[in-house]
């Protein structure tokens, strides 16, 4: 669905009925030309998934960063126990917790940090059962885009969503990278022309984009080897970044098709 008319809005303000009386004239008049994502594929399966991991995560972490400050505001014995632990090894020991009545403060600190313990478990079972149903879908719908380096199925799942269940709709890779917001667009007016990246567009899926090419700079041989030459260049490392994920918006969009 296209964005309601903003020439519109500022004429004649901005309500529900006066949105669909723009948005109808839109329709008529044929400016209103973009066409829906649609939510009747494996995207939508995808994107459903999708929002349960990402705040199963986020709880997840949530968990264990109050568990450590209990830690840090409990005993020293606690202190002493968990400090340098990994959060793997941290919420392991914690559900393991067997808290022995004493005094007051000390056991609620443990039942609590048992408890934190059990529920980040809890949370981990649930996105390992997430991912057994999400990279299925991912791997059927495009394969050919976890085939790619650097692109694992979270990371293809967000750029799935984005395209959405008809990325026929997308006319071209220019429209997509857009889409991403890694398209530049012209920032000023004067006689040196400076560009910065679109605003405007998919926030998971430039954050994509990005997680693609974080991987690539630290392993992959070309990557690395075009940044030495942009740096030589005279290129900063915040405009190769851009540049890479336009390189990688323009790899990734004929992955978005479904197989045949």
């Amino acid at each position: 669905m296209d964005r309601a008319d903003r020439q519109d809005r500022h004429r004649a303000g901005k309500s529900d009925p006066l949105d669909a009386v723009s948005a109808a004239r839109a329709a008529l008049s044929g400016r209103a030309a973009g066409a829906p994502k649609g939510r009747d594929g494996a995207v939508e399966a995808i994107r459903a998934l999708m929002v349960a991991k990402r705040s199963a995560r986020h709880e997840r972490t949530q968990a264990i960063n109050q568990a450590r400050s209990l830690i840090v505001t409990g005993p020293d014995e606690l202190r002493a126990r968990f400090a340098r632990h990994t959060p793997a090894q941290l919420v392991s020991e914690l559900a393991a917790m067997r808290p022995r009545p004493g005094e007051v403060p000390g056991y609620a600190t443990r039942v609590a940090l048992r408890e934190l313990g059990r529920r980040a478990r809890f949370l981990d079972a649930q996105i390992e059962h997430l991912d057994e149903l999400i990279v299925p879908l991912v791997t059927a719908r495009a394969p050919g885009l976890l085939g790619l380096y650097g692109v694992g199925p979270d990371t293809a799942a967000l750029l799935l969503i984005a395209a959405g269940d008809h990325p026929g709709r997308l006319r071209s890779e220019a429209a997509w990278a857009h889409l991403c917001a890694a398209a530049p667009i012209p920032a000023s007016s004067g006689k040196v022309t400076r560009w910065r990246l679109n605003r405007g567009g998919n926030r998971e899926a430039n954050h994509a984009l990005w997680r693609i090419v974080i991987t690539r700079m630290s392993s992959h041989p070309a990557t690395r080897a075009y940044i030495d030459r942009r740096s030589k260049e005279g290129l900063s490392k915040k405009e190769i970044i851009r540049c890479l994920k336009r390189y990688v918006a323009r790899e990734v969009y004929p992955c978005l098709r479904p197989a045949r």
